[in-house]
């Protein structure tokens, strides 16, 4: 009985932990599916739909990368920030001097997710290991100057092959580069809801 028992257990951890390793792999795949698109790096404010919204398809920002890669995936970054703000909004930075959430902007801002996904997600060592970093992974980086950045690894290796790459739109639209260590990490964590 406690033989069966066992056997049963250990097949339960390993379906869940294959389920887990498959859904940052499709994340990679959904990251790099967004490099196809044509899109112009785009910081303005959009007033969009809720739930699921989305600025126009052919412009973007950094942050948009990530909620793209997500959603393909059936999770709404727009909706899940926005929910978790409207009830803990003192737990999110106050950088914008806002009193109130704004579901057209909440989610596309890097400290916002940086929050959100400490919150919710695998906060990750900010290591100079490149084996470190895994597919599936977000990545946020310090540019200076008080600017930030975000960005999603991916399941393809620099050139030679000490780094994977990541995805990312850092004024160029979205696209896949060897950048993991160009700017200060800030930021490491591995998200699924």
């Amino acid at each position: 009985m406690n033989k069966r028992i066992i056997f049963l257990l250990f097949l339960l951890v390993s379906f869940s932990l294959f389920a887990q390793e498959d859904f940052y792999h499709r994340l990679s795949d959904a990251s790099l599916s967004l490099t196809e698109q044509d899109v112009t790096y785009d910081p303005a404010y959009f007033s969009i739909e809720y739930p699921n919204g989305d600025v126009p398809s052919d412009k973007g920002v950094c942050t948009d990368v990530v909620i793209r890669a997500y959603r393909k995936l059936g999770i709404d970054l727009q909706k899940e920030v926005h929910e978790d703000m409207r009830t803990n909004f003192g737990v999110y930075p106050k950088n914008w001097g806002l009193s109130k959430t704004d579901k057209n902007i909440d989610h596309r801002r890097v400290p916002n997710l940086m929050t959100f996904f400490s919150r919710f997600g695998k906060v990750k060592s900010i290591a100079k290991n490149a084996e470190d970093y895994l597919p599936g992974d977000i990545v946020c980086w310090n540019l200076g100057g008080g600017l930030t950045h975000i960005g999603l690894v991916v399941d393809k290796k620099s050139e030679d092959q000490q780094r994977h790459l990541i995805v990312h739109n850092i004024g160029g639209g979205q696209v896949l580069a060897d950048c993991l260590f160009d700017y200060r990490i800030i930021g490491h964590y591995r998200y699924n809801k």
